[in-house]
């Protein structure tokens, strides 16, 4: 096995069961947090142009993938715990993180509380509430999520079709995507409890803007950050100017969609490799 392929493994933390990738044996190592209705698979062909220079874990949140799906607490306070916890667990720290999607509200919360857990911080297409995530409120399927109940109702049985929907609405050319990658996120969720990590995530961001604001005004970020977005727009370098004390390096993926790991993953290695490398 080469030293770039993953291994897959499994971690007691904070009183939920973590599953995460390993790959790599050298060099800085990165965290890679996943958003909706993603899992750490969808990093899978990400994580070999990082892991040939650098040591590489990818976790699935709790409520995703193959960690815990049990009844708990699943807002982005309990995950920014779980990442820190995790991060001590690896006796890797300090790492460089990733967010994409969702996972924003966690991975700016471990920034804030724990900024000696990081050595950057890389935004990827993702958002932090109290500083303009409120827009996609109305969003039907966040709707859904987040009303107790209705996922379960509307949701079981559907996950394939839900997800079609998602990944043709947010990715410039779907087809980017594999069908069987595609078939393992529609697996991941389709098992019991699948619906209360992104449900969590979810309803925290629409409630802790204030909550968020203020962490910012106490604790704002000092490590150095990437913000990568795509012809969609700014919005992501938009939110981390706001949180971090330095510039914010601006990264422009063009082409792709919402969903650049999955989209254009040797772009993003490129980007972000480009920007690990010049700190």
């Amino acid at each position: 096995m080469s030293s770039n392929s993953s291994t897959h493994h499994y971690a007691s933390i904070n009183g939920a069961t973590l599953h995460y990738q390993a790959a790599g044996t050298q060099g800085s190592p990165i965290l890679l947090v996943h958003g909706f209705p993603e899992t750490s698979r969808a990093f899978d062909r990400l994580i070999p142009h990082l892991a040939e220079t650098h040591r590489v874990f990818a976790v699935d949140l709790r409520g995703f993938g193959e960690s815990s799906h049990g009844e708990g607490e699943y807002g982005s306070a309990a995950s920014a715990e779980d990442l820190h916890r995790l991060i001590g667990h690896l006796d890797v720290g300090p790492v460089h993180i990733s967010a994409q999607d969702i996972s924003g509200g966690a991975v700016f919360r471990l920034a804030a509380t724990h900024p000696e857990d990081l050595l950057s911080l890389t935004g990827i297409e993702t958002g932090i509430a109290g500083f303009g995530f409120e827009r996609v409120a109305g969003v039907w399927y966040i709707r859904v999520l987040v009303t107790p109940g209705v996922a379960e109702w509307l949701l079981v049985d559907r996950e394939r079709e839900l997800l079609d929907w998602i990944f043709g609405a947010v990715t410039a050319d779907v087809t980017s995507i594999p069908d069987d990658e595609l078939a393992e996120f529609v697996r991941a969720y389709s098992v019991p409890g699948a619906w209360r990590g992104p449900a969590g995530l979810y309803a925290s961001a629409l409630s802790e803007g204030e909550e968020m604001k203020a962490l910012a005004a106490a604790k704002t970020l000092t490590m150095p950050v990437l913000a990568v977005g795509t012809a969609g727009g700014s919005f992501t370098a938009d939110t981390l100017d706001q949180v971090s004390a330095t510039p914010v390096t601006r990264v422009q993926i063009d082409g792709v969609g919402h969903y650049v790991a999955l989209e254009a993953p040797e772009a993003l290695a490129s980007a972000m490799l480009t920007f690990i490398e010049g700190l």
